[in-house]
């Protein structure tokens, strides 16, 4: 059985990403929201992270503690995904950050592999995965077998925007990860566009 897909219905990312659905959002205000709703929605995915027990000592004695126990890597989908690894990396700032560049073929659709530099050690890292946009699900299916290949196990996907034909790619391909997202939006267009998505995730970041 596929892993789940996980929705995020709550307000304050709701309430941004209705922000960044919005054309008149200027670029400046788009890289900020999507840091911020990155950040809330990577909380939930980091319920996961293995932790060991302890106890610290507080000013008046000592107390039970709990302390994460396993690295963490959070992996760019070049380019859209620097937004996002921005805002999670100011949660988790002793995270790793990885890159694997790759662009879409305008004609197939299909994923380009340009640059990949991951993290050492990924094997027993808890990895994170960030692409706002999972279109056709090239792109997030392409990455998955790069971090796989280098020995991740542990993968969850975090995009924003999803639409069905990608998250079945996805699950066919990878059916042992994790897929979050703040919506589901129902199609997409002749050129691989989610609509009514918020239109290309990369352009909006960096205003070009």
């Amino acid at each position: 059985m596929p892993a789940k897909v996980n929705i995020c219905s709550h307000p304050l990312v709701q309430d941004k990403l209705s922000a960044l659905r919005d054309k008149r959002t200027r670029p400046e205000d788009f890289r900020r929201i999507l840091g911020e709703i990155s950040a809330l929605m990577a909380y939930d995915i980091f319920k996961g992270l293995r932790t060991r027990r302890s106890l610290v000592q507080t000013p008046l004695k000592s107390a039970p503690a709990e302390y994460i126990d396993q690295e963490i890597a959070l992996i760019a989908i070049l380019r859209a995904g620097l937004g996002m690894v921005n805002g999670v990396s100011a949660i988790v700032p002793n995270a790793q950050i990885g890159h694997i560049g790759l662009y879409r073929n305008e004609e197939s659709l299909n994923p380009v592999r340009y640059y990949v530099r991951l993290p050492k050690q990924i094997s027993e890292s808890f990895v994170l995965l960030c692409d706002p946009m999972l279109a056709t699900g090239g792109s997030a299916s392409e990455a998955i077998q790069i971090l796989k290949t280098d020995g991740a196990r542990q993968i969850y996907l975090l995009t924003l925007l999803s639409c069905k034909a990608g998250i079945k790619r996805v699950q066919e391909a990878h059916p042992d990860v994790p897929i979050y997202t703040a919506v589901i939006d129902p199609i997409l267009n002749k050129s691989g566009y989610i609509v009514p998505g918020l239109g290309d995730a990369g352009d909006r970041i960096f205003g070009t």
